[in-house]
C-alpha cells in the first residue's frame, strides 16, 4: 500500500524593509515563538528589526534563524512576510511558487501585480481584507496601522505647536486650551480625537458618515455636521465620493473651522483614488499664525493643497506636516501590532498546526485577501455573499400589562355603575339595621379605606421601586397612628392610654422611622452608582 509523502514544514522568511525611511519589521520575537508552535520554521534577515529595537539576538532567542543577506532569505523561504510592497529587485529574488503576505495595494500597483504573476506567486494583500467580516477584525492590519498613525499625528502636531494642549491658569498668566479640528473620523481620526482630548484640547471633528457622531462624542469630541443631507458610507468601512453640493457645503464648514482652529488633522482617503482636497490655500491663509496642519493623506497626494509629501513646511505662518511615515515613527508598536495581525492570518491558513499554509479560496476572508493565486491574478474578489434575510415574524398581539401599582386605567362605565349600585345597597342596609354605636366606627373604617387607597396605592414610584413606594406610604400612616396614640387629641379629657399601648406605639414609631430613612439611604446609594 502506497502512502502519500508527508509535506515538510514551510519556512517563513522576514526580510529587512528596503523602502526609504521604513523602520518597521513584519514580525517580532514574541510572535516568532507562536509561529514555531504552529509548525513553521522562521528565518529573519540580519538587522531586519534593528530600526524597531528588535535585535538579532532577540529573534535568535525566540527560535528564529538569522540569515546574513536578502538573496539567501528570499531563495530559501516558502512564505515571505513583509510590510511594504516588494520592489522589482525583491520580486526578482523570489523563487517560483512563493507565498507573499504584505501590503500590496493592487489598484495602485498594476505593474507589481504583473511581476508577481510572472513569478507564479501566491499573494495575500493584507490591505484587501474584507473588513465587514466580524471574524476578520483580528487580521485587520489597516485598522492597527491607522490607530498608530492617528496617535502619532497628534504627537507631531503637539511638537510643532507653540503652546500647551490643555488650558492652564498659572501665576504667570492664563493659557487657553488648544482647539483641534479633525477632518475624517475613521479609525485614524478617532485615534487622533481620543489622543487630543486626553491631552486637554478642545476637539471638533467631521465625517461624511453621520453614524460616527456618537463615536466622536464618546471620545470627548464635538461632531460638526455639514449643513447638507447626504449619506456618506461607501461600504467596507470607508467613505464614498460625495456630490458636488455636499462638497461645497463641506468646504464652507471647513473654511469656518480653519479660522477658529489652532490645529487641523486631515485623514480623508478613499481606496484606489487620490486623496480629496479639503483644505485650500485660502483656508491656510485664514488660519492664525503658528497654527499647525497634519496631513495624514500626504502619501496619496494630501488633503491640503499646500502639503509637500514627506516634509514639514511653513506656508503663510502655518506649519504643514506631510510626513508619510507616521507608523514608522512608532516602529516598535506598529511592528508588534502588524506581527499579531499576520499571526492571526497564519492561524487561519494553518488550522492543522502542521507548518503548512493552505490558501482556501472558499473562505470569504482568505478569498478577499488573495490577489494572486499560483500566478493567476484573482483581484478584485467577488462581492461577499449576503446572508438571506430572516422571514418577518407575524406581530404578536401586545398584552396589556395591568398596573399593579400607581394610577391604573379607569373602569368602564358599566362596571362603575354596578360597583356603585352594590355599594349603595350595602350602605343602605347598614344604615337601616346596624346599631347606632356601630355607625361611627364604620364611618371611620370607610374613610380609612379611602384614604389608605389614595395615599398608599396611588403613590407614583418616581425615585423608588414600586415596593419601596408602597412600604414608605404604609410606614407614614403607621407613624401618624403611633403619634396619635402617644399624644391623643382628647388626652386632656379621657387621659393618656396605658403604658403598654404607649410602648407599642413608641416601638412602631421607631421601626417605621428605620424603614423610611433606611429606604431613602438605599435609594441614595443606588443613584450614586450611576453618577460618574
Amino acid at each position: 500500500m502506497q502512502t502519500s509523502p508527508v509535506q515538510q514544514p514551510q519556512r517563513i522568511g522576514v526580510p529587512r524593509e528596503t523602502f526609504p525611511g521604513e523602520k518597521r519589521v513584519a514580525t517580532v520575537p514574541d510572535v516568532v515563538e507562536k509561529l514555531i508552535k504552529l509548525g513553521f520554521t522562521v528565518a529573519v534577515e540580519s538587522g531586519a528589526g534593528d530600526a524597531a529595537n528588535f535585535s538579532d539576538d532577540a529573534y535568535r532567542a525566540a527560535g528564529a534563524q538569522i540569515v546574513g543577506d536578502a538573496a539567501a532569505l528570499w531563495a530559501a523561504s516558502d512564505i515571505v512576510f513583509k510590510v511594504r510592497p516588494p520592489s522589482s529587485d525583491e520580486v526578482a529574488l523570489m523563487r517560483e511558487g512563493t507565498t507573499l503576505i504584505d501590503f500590496i495595494w493592487p489598484a495602485q500597483n498594476p505593474e507589481l501585480m504583473q511581476q508577481l504573476s510572472a513569478r507564479k506567486a501566491t499573494v495575500l494583500a493584507i490591505d484587501c481584507l474584507p473588513r465587514t467580516l466580524s471574524r476578520a477584525q483580528k487580521m485587520d492590519a489597516l485598522t492597527s496601522t491607522a490607530g498608530v498613525s492617528g496617535y502619532r499625528a497628534v504627537i507631531e502636531a503637539a511638537n510643532a505647536f507653540g503652546r500647551f494642549f490643555n488650558g492652564q491658569i498659572t501665576a504667570a498668566g492664563k493659557v487657553p486650551p488648544a482647539k483641534v479640528f479633525i477632518a475624517g473620523a475613521g479609525v485614524a481620526g478617532l485615534a487622533a480625537i481620543g489622543t487630543a482630548a486626553n491631552l486637554g484640547a478642545i476637539v471638533r471633528a467631521n465625517d461624511t458618515r453621520a453614524e460616527v457622531a456618537d463615536q466622536v462624542k464618546s471620545l470627548g469630541g464635538e461632531f460638526v455636521k455639514v449643513d447638507y443631507e447626504e449619506e456618506g458610507s461607501g461600504g467596507g468601512g470607508y467613505a464614498k465620493v460625495m456630490s458636488e453640493g455636499f462638497q461645497a457645503a463641506q468646504r464652507k464648514m471647513y473654511a469656518e473651522q480653519a479660522k477658529d482652529a489652532d490645529i487641523i488633522i486631515t485623514t480623508a482617503l478613499i481606496p484606489g483614488k487620490p486623496a480629496p482636497k479639503l483644505i485650500t490655500a485660502e483656508m491656510v491663509q485664514s488660519m492664525k499664525p503658528g497654527s499647525v496642519i497634519v496631513d495624514m493623506a500626504a502619501e496619496q497626494g494630501g488633503n491640503c493643497e499646500l502639503t509637500v509629501p514627506g516634509e514639514a513646511v511653513v506656508r503663510h505662518g502655518v506649519t504643514i506636516v506631510g510626513y508619510t511615515d507616521l507608523p514608522s515613527r512608532l516602529a516598535k508598536q506598529s511592528s508588534t501590532l502588524y506581527a499579531n495581525n499576520l499571526l492571526r492570518l497564519t492561524e487561519e491558513l494553518c488550522k492543522a498546526k502542521d507548518g503548512v499554509a493552505v490558501v482556501n479560496m472558499e473562505d470569504d476572508a482568505i478569498r478577499g485577501l488573495t490577489v494572486v493565486k499560483d500566478g493567476a491574478i484573482t483581484w478584485p474578489a467577488p462581492p461577499l455573499k449576503q446572508a438571506p434575510a430572516p422571514a418577518p415574524k407575524a406581530a404578536a398581539p401586545v398584552a396589556v400589562k395591568k398596573s399593579s401599582h400607581g394610577p391604573g386605567a379607569p373602569m368602564s362605565a358599566k362596571t362603575l355603575i354596578i360597583v356603585f349600585a352594590v355599594l349603595a345597597v350595602v350602605f343602605w342596609a347598614i344604615g337601616a339595621y346596624a346599631p347606632v354605636a356601630f355607625l361611627g366606627h364604620f364611618t371611620v373604617f370607610v374613610l380609612a379605606c379611602f384614604i389608605g387607597y389614595m395615599v398608599v396605592w396611588n403613590v407614583t414610584p418616581a425615585l423608588h421601586t414600586p415596593l419601596m413606594s408602597v412600604t414608605n406610604a404604609i410606614s407614614s400612616i403607621i407613624a401618624i397612628g403611633a403619634l396619635v396614640q402617644i399624644s391623643p387629641p382628647d388626652a386632656g379629657i379621657n387621659g393618656r392610654p396605658d403604658g403598654l399601648i404607649l410602648w407599642l406605639a413608641f416601638a412602631a414609631l421607631v421601626l417605621t422611622a428605620v424603614n423610611m430613612f433606611g429606604g431613602f439611604a438605599v435609594t441614595r446609594r443606588m443613584l450614586a452608582m450611576f453618577r460618574k
